[in-house]
């Protein structure tokens, strides 16, 4: 161990070395009044230095926990890279304009992204980290979200395109800190299947290459679907960790496959992602199954998994909304609605329930009212608001952002009767 008297720069604390030297020499001299053999003195002092290492490393961890943010920091785009062929998929790199070390992350949490779409307009986005934790820099990979194919007059998504169209190498960003409790615990080594529906690839992207950068063994399954290769986001990563890691097994399933594309080297199976698959070619249903993706297959992946005798703890999902883009297509209140009423206590206005949006944060768009929102998924907590009276229920299942009682996610509810809220 080089001890000198120069200083540590660790997690932003500066830390003497001297201290070290100090407990070392104390070591030495412990080790020479007892006696011990050179041999032994040897192997005394090394194992001081490992435990010094440990707790050397633990103060940095420790220090990059404390190093986190509230509100927004600055970061720089560093670079821009497309991910797959037909360029819908772009990674962003960002790098701290402060220069300051980054906080570590769990594998599977996402950043939170103020964009300035205009002068006037200022959009609130979440997207995955889609890397390793690293304290100089994060990525995101987002893709560029168009009109749906049934809904042409939809327009496309917002923040998507204004990242595709208008982020470039250079730019600077509003960027809250990692957030989300979606993620994958290190700390274990139980066998794990990783699920991504395609840009759902992004956060179990972030599992696995953490998996394999952590030098385990832990047994893990990745399935990534996507509807042909023009979709398939960093082929040839993938196929490395499939080369370089044995117990890594990337499963490719490709919905609508392509003339050119290949069995056997382009993708796995010509099918969708489903738990009849899963009994094909996995060895049983004892794993922990993370997944992310579009919410019709989640939720059948969740139902059947449960009849294949998956316990509820074991699956864990991360819902990615289809906030890119969605409004509210009625801008005033709909006369002759039939739902429970919905009361907006600060503006002022009532409206009765309409099912046509889906949730309290387009109905509140819908009848002139803004509330805050990012994820559209339950996930972030940025559309909290406060209940003033009435109920709400989660058609999609209980949120993954815990809510106070007397509070609700206006993004992912809808009123269960008469509901007034604090807006």
């Amino acid at each position: 161990m080089n001890v000198g008297l120069e200083n540590l720069w660790i997690g932003g604390v500066v830390i003497t070395a001297a201290l070290a030297m100090y407990v070392l020499l104390g070591l030495y001299g412990l080790a020479n009044r007892l006696k011990f053999s050179k041999s032994s003195r040897e192997l005394y002092l090394r194992q001081a230095e490992i435990l010094l290492e440990r707790v050397r490393d633990r103060i940095e961890s420790d220090a990059n926990a404390i190093e986190s943010w509230t509100g927004n920091r600055k970061f720089e785009v560093s670079k821009r890279v497309y991910e797959c062929d037909d360029e819908s998929v772009c990674s962003f790199s960002l790098v701290p304009h402060d220069h300051r070390q980054l906080p570590r992350f769990f594998p599977g949490q996402f950043l939170t992204f103020d964009l300035k779409i205009s002068r006037t307009e200022t959009v609130t986005r979440c997207y995955s980290l889609s890397d390793v934790p690293n304290p100089k820099e994060y990525r995101v990979s987002i893709k560029r979200v168009p009109p749906p194919n049934d809904s042409p007059e939809v327009p496309p998504g917002v923040s998507s395109n204004h990242f595709h169209d208008e982020i470039k190498v250079g730019d600077i960003l509003d960027v809250r800190a990692p957030s989300g409790k979606f993620w994958l615990d290190l700390t274990e080594d139980r066998p794990v299947v990783l699920i991504g529906g395609g840009i759902g690839i992004t956060p179990v992207l972030s599992m696995v290459n953490s998996i394999v950068a952590s030098g385990g063994s832990r047994e893990t399954w990745l399935f990534y679907g996507v509807r042909n290769h023009g979709e398939h986001c960093m082929q040839e990563h993938l196929d490395t960790l499939r080369a370089a890691n044995p117990n890594v097994h990337v499963v490719i399933c490709y919905s609508n496959p392509n003339p050119a594309d290949r069995l056997g080297t382009d993708y796995d199976y010509a099918e969708r992602i489903s738990v009849e698959l899963f009994r094909r070619v996995l060895p049983s249903n004892n794993y922990q199954f993370y997944m992310c993706g579009p919410p019709p297959m989640m939720e059948s992946l969740i139902e059947d998994l449960g009849s294949w005798g998956v316990p509820d703890e074991d699956i864990l999902r991360e819902s990615f909304g289809p906030a890119s883009g969605r409004k509210a297509t009625k801008p005033n209140v709909v006369a002759d609605a039939s739902g429970p009423s919905v009361k907006f206590k600060r503006s002022g206005t009532a409206a009765n329930w309409d099912d046509h949006y889906g949730n309290l944060v387009m109905f509140a768009e819908a009848n002139g009212i803004e509330i805050p929102y990012a994820c559209l998924a339950g996930n972030c907590g940025t559309c909290l608001t406060t209940i003033i009276d009435g109920e709400v229920e989660y058609p999609g299942g209980a949120p993954a952002y815990s809510t106070e009682d007397g509070t609700c996610l206006t993004c992912s509810c809808i009123p269960l009767g008469p509901v007034t809220l604090d807006v």
